[in-house]
């Protein structure tokens, strides 16, 4: 399971992303903010696309973690309104921890926490709600 955080904000146009080719999904500008971002603190892969949206992987403190964004736009509507966006984070567990059902992804997961209190102290975003996802 992996964790959602809903943002809504108007710090990125997403009519000036790379075209997704697995689906015209957008959210690639906000996991290339967050690289950026943090680049002296965390190492990021590139940011890739999915027929989902976009995601990359951050090493956290030892563990690695899939970040996910998909930005709720389409063609037609204005890119400097403010657009809800959707920001997973799924850790990655070894076989036996899946299979022993240790480090289970949770609300309450550092990694998790740490991008909800970041997208807090923003400014310019507003988290809307948390939850966990199937």
């Amino acid at each position: 399971m992996n964790q959602l955080i809903t943002i809504k904000t108007s710090k990125f146009d997403v009519s000036k992303e790379d075209e997704n080719p697995n689906n015209q999904i957008y959210g690639q500008s906000l996991l290339v903010w967050l690289r950026e971002s943090l680049k002296e603190k965390f190492e990021f892969s590139e940011v890739d696309s999915e027929d989902w949206g976009w995601y990359c992987f951050v090493s956290f403190y030892g563990r690695k973690y899939m970040l996910g964004a998909t930005a709720f736009f389409e063609d037609g509507e204005d890119p400097k309104q403010d657009i809800e966006w959707a920001f997973q984070v799924d850790k990655e567990r070894t076989w036996k921890e899946i299979l022993l059902l240790q480090e289970k992804m949770t609300a309450s997961d550092q990694c998790f926490q740490f991008f909800k209190e970041f997208f807090r102290g923003q400014h310019e975003m507003k988290v809307l709600s948390t939850a966990e996802n199937a």
